[in-house]
């Protein structure tokens, strides 16, 4: 998740049932603000009245008080660079727009871990290198040209042990959150902070109402502060962001990459985003710590990653959710939103999802024109108060092909059920499909990729076992979380995984995971020398392809009775093993085939063991099962 990873029209009665259904709504803050008088108002929306070119720009050293994450016997501080219209100067208090994140200082050198191992375990990198780091201009992105104008302060906060502040980052654990939240109480009053010279400076100019956005990691602190409680955290826009950092390195118990990232961990992007200038001596324990204590070998999920996850604090969760998340994300997998989102709608929480077919990125690059719009309108809602009608729309926007978005009551869709498919003689798949109680097996290896391995399906090979329905003869859409049932047994060999791949066979266009200009430019703000308030505007790139793998499922075999702890297995024993796929909203199309195909090392993924593990399945005992919407499968 470092800084440089950010970057068919839908079944009538889907949508029909969908838009039928009331949308989610909640009433306004629980104390509106009053609309000071300098704020323009026409439209139940704030207008662009102040100017950006005059806007008042600060640095302030928030003191996080009760964390001394560097052990040096002071409380650690965080850099806040502050921009406010200049009107704030003569009394006029704002709301804050606040990213808080640990890229803004650049990166550094990190090799990442070694993924082919031996029987012994895996080896560790033991050496990381300071790299010429780039820091970005505070304020390029788009808040400030679009936002400022409109009555909003914006607050850029660097991560501990990034950049000015002091501390030491831990990949995801209380301490990085305790810097964001103590700006927030900066924000009411509640912190000290200080200028450059050390002189106390107030935040007298503040509402105290505080949104925070962000994409990635500067996606995933939102959530993190949010799961505080802290009060003046109004709503938080979390962007391809994460709930729980267990589920981001590992899977049901296997040590699993984040997508194009195979052998990082929390210790390298700890060391990336490293970037304060004593750092490498400072937090050097903190960083063998994190090496330790991450646990590469058996992939159990521990106290080191149960204080990772907020899925914990949700409870505590006062502000609203504004959830974007890319259904092509394999960096930060779709598992993360869907978890976070089915927590906060438990315990009804305002929120609003949308989802699209890009990978990670920002909905500004993707759909920027409606993005802009709902975004105003959420603040405007949640930071004054404003009655924009954000509530009274549908709370969830889906793209379910490049372009092609439709508005729904909820997600996932209104009447997705389980539909239970079986694994039959001749690579059958379906929920007619004949039992059959013969086996199979395939043999496992390293070399080939995913891709590689499903492309040939149906026809046999070694390496893998597949399924595949007839053709649909209709659409089929699923809408939540697949998952997979196997009745199997391992012999030789020392891989611990079994992969499941959701296949789409047929012909398509579809997403690439690239942007393509559209020649057109959007001015959406005021622009500054070097900031135009421009952008040009986007669109998925795509490709025809002969098929897709919709989504993929990871278990180690060893934590077929929960992800903390390890079990053997006998060599030549049946298990029944049971593991989720990553969540998805997906359109199979009129004479396409859904295949399952299972295999052992996911070469792209997983850690890569030595080769030839056996694996013997009874498909009779086993079954793919889909969140089905609508549409038939026979």
């Amino acid at each position: 998740m470092r800084a440089r990873k950010v970057l068919a029209v839908p079944l009538a009665a889907v949508l029909v049932l969908a838009m039928g259904a009331a949308p989610a709504t909640a009433g306004p803050p629980e104390t509106p603000p009053e609309i000071p008088r300098e704020i323009k108002v026409e439209g139940n929306a704030t207008q662009p009245v102040f100017s950006r070119a005059d806007a008042v720009r600060q640095t302030v050293f928030v003191e996080v008080a009760g964390t001394d994450s560097d052990s040096d016997g002071s409380p650690d501080r965080v850099a806040v660079d502050i921009l406010r219209p200049k009107e704030t100067e003569q009394g006029l208090k704002v709301p804050v727009i606040m990213e808080a994140s640990p890229y803004y200082a650049g990166g550094n050198d990190v090799p990442n871990h070694v993924v082919d191992v031996d029987d012994d375990g895996n080896p560790l990198p033991t050496l990381w290198a300071r790299a010429n780091k780039l820091a970005a201009e505070p304020f390029d992105g788009y808040y400030d040209n679009y936002f400022l104008p409109r009555g909003y302060a914006i607050a850029l906060v660097e991560n501990l042990g990034s950049g000015r502040a002091t501390g030491c980052p831990t990949t995801g654990d209380r301490n990085e959150t305790a810097g964001p939240k103590a700006a927030i109480d900066w924000l009411n009053g509640r912190a000290r902070a200080f200028t450059a010279d050390g002189e106390p400076v107030s935040a007298s100019w503040s509402t105290g109402k505080v949104g925070m956005i962000g994409v990635s990691y500067n996606g995933t602190l939102p959530n993190a502060v949010a799961s505080t409680g802290v009060k003046g955290l109004e709503t938080i826009v979390p962007i391809a962001a994460i709930s729980s950092w267990y589920d981001y390195y590992r899977a049901n118990g296997g040590v699993v990459a984040p997508g194009g990232f195979q052998g990082e961990d929390t210790d390298v992007l700890a060391k990336y985003v490293l970037t304060r200038a004593d750092g490498q001596r400072v937090c050097g324990p903190v960083m063998e710590h994190l090496t330790a204590a991450q646990d590469r070998v058996t992939g159990d999920y521990s106290r080191f990653w149960d204080v990772r996850n907020y899925l914990n604090d949700v409870g505590k969760v006062r502000a609203s959710v504004f959830l974007v998340h890319g259904l092509n994300d394999w960096n930060v997998k779709t598992k993360q939103f869907a978890q976070w989102w089915d927590a906060l709608a438990k315990r009804h929480v305002p929120r609003k999802i949308w989802l699209h077919q890009g990978t990670h990125m920002s909905p500004f690059n993707l759909r920027t024109v409606e993005w802009l719009r709902q975004l105003h309108g959420w603040f405007d809602y949640w930071l004054y108060g404003i009655d924009s009608g954000i509530m009274r729309e549908p709370q969830a926007d889906v793209e379910i092909g490049p372009g092609d978005w439709g508005q729904y009551a909820s997600w996932p869709l209104p009447g997705a059920a389980p539909v239970r498919l079986r694994l039959g003689r001749n690579s059958e798949l379906g929920p007619l499909a004949r039992p059959w109680p013969g086996r199979e097996s395939f043999v496992d290896q390293k070399d080939r990729t995913a891709e590689q391995l499903v492309e040939s399906a149906p026809a046999p090979d070694p390496n893998r076992l597949a399924y595949l329905t007839s053709e649909l003869p209709a659409d089929v859409r699923i809408s939540g979380t697949p998952e997979v049932s196997v009745r199997a047994s391992f012999s030789g060999g020392s891989s611990p995984y079994l992969t499941a791949l959701l296949v789409d066979y047929g012909e398509d266009v579809r997403p690439d995971g690239s942007l393509v200009p559209t020649g057109e430019t959007l001015c959406y703000g005021e622009g500054v020398p070097g900031d135009t308030g421009c952008t040009a505007l986007r669109r998925l790139g795509t490709v025809t392809t002969p098929y897709k793998i919709v989504s993929r499922g990871w278990l180690d075999v060893r934590n077929r009775a929960g992800m903390d702890h390890s079990q053997p297995l006998r060599p030549g024993k049946d298990y029944t093993f049971t593991w989720d796929f990553q969540p998805k909203d997906y359109l199979f199309k009129q004479g396409h085939r859904i295949g399952l195909v299972i295999i052992s090392t996911d070469r792209d993924y997983t850690l890569r063991y030595p080769p030839g593990t056996r694996v013997e399945l009874s498909p009779g005992r086993s079954s793919l099962t889909l969140p089905v919407v609508a549409g038939r499968l026979n």
